[in-house]
């Protein structure tokens, strides 16, 4: 078993799942399923984890999860509206007797690909947002139709990334499922704070030791790096929707010393806090 195991069953008169969700925040903890996943982002913004791979997420935000691919997206901070997506989910044998025909060879390569994860430009997302909001009023062939036309559409766009690491482990029990959970809890409720690796370790009844091991082995990262890189995807929201300044922005999200938040911003985002928001507002 593997994360969290959730049950997906198709659509009614449908052989895969098309649904829209609609809440204050996603309430799916860290899970994976046997389906393959098509998520686009309507409204609300956050954290998106999948496999080893964590980076913010906002409307047009579109991502493909293979089948078994542990993931979730979080909402955090203030929130100015409620979380809004498409999910579509579908069975491995859905295209199967179809993926060796040539008409399929780029749809086939998308889907072998999506075992990483992928992330398409926010651009060629917005290209296939109108056609995915129809896919929940159409009748069930019609529907098979367009999902078809919508993974061709975003199979022939190369310029996509992929979003775990190649040596991502997703073989992990139930009982290190939940304590990833855990982790990814605390660390949300804590982030403005200093965080100590006591503090966490205790969290999921672990010693030190073993908790840092456990950590390494499951995300290839030390839980240090983890923790600057949630402070970072947190700043850089908070550069692009606020005006705070960026000493403010650097003590909310809990760096007491400046010149250590601009070194780790540096470090992650490959740019200045300055720079990173004139990049945006320029935008």
């Amino acid at each position: 078993m593997k994360a969290e195991y959730r049950s997906i069953s198709p659509s009614p008169g449908s052989s895969f799942r098309t649904s829209i969700f609609e809440g204050k925040e996603f309430i799916a903890s860290w899970h994976f399923h046997p389906q393959y996943e098509l998520t686009y982002i309507l409204g609300s913004s956050g954290i998106r984890y999948v496999g080893d791979n964590m980076a913010n997420f906002e409307y047009g935000d579109l991502v493909l999860v293979g089948s078994n691919l542990p993931h979730c997206w979080k909402t955090v901070g203030e929130q100015k509206e409620d979380v809004r997506c498409i999910i579509i989910q579908w069975d491995e044998d859905l295209l199967s007797d179809w993926l060796e025909k040539e008409e399929f060879q780029h749809i086939k390569q998308l889907i072998q690909q999506a075992s990483r994860g992928i992330h398409f430009e926010k651009e060629k997302a917005k290209e296939v947002e109108s056609k995915m909001l129809e896919l929940i009023e159409l009748p069930p062939f019609e529907r098979l139709l367009s999902f078809l036309q919508i993974l061709q559409q975003l199979a022939i766009h190369t310029n996509y990334k992929f979003l775990a690491g190649q040596g991502f482990t997703s073989n992990l029990t139930i009982k290190e499922s939940e304590r990833v959970n855990l982790i990814y809890n605390y660390v949300k409720e804590h982030h403005h704070q200093q965080i100590s690796l006591d503090a966490v370790a205790e969290k999921v009844a672990m010693n030190k030791d073993s908790f840092c091991r456990f950590f390494k082995k499951t995300f290839r990262k030390s839980f240090f790096e983890f923790i600057n890189e949630y402070k970072i995807s947190m700043a850089s929201k908070m550069l692009i929707n606020t005006d705070l300044s960026t000493s403010e922005i650097g003590y909310k999200v809990g760096y007491n010393n400046l010149s250590f938040f601009n070194r780790q911003f540096q470090k992650f985002v490959k740019m200045s806090p300055s720079k990173y928001r004139k990049m945006y507002r320029d935008i």
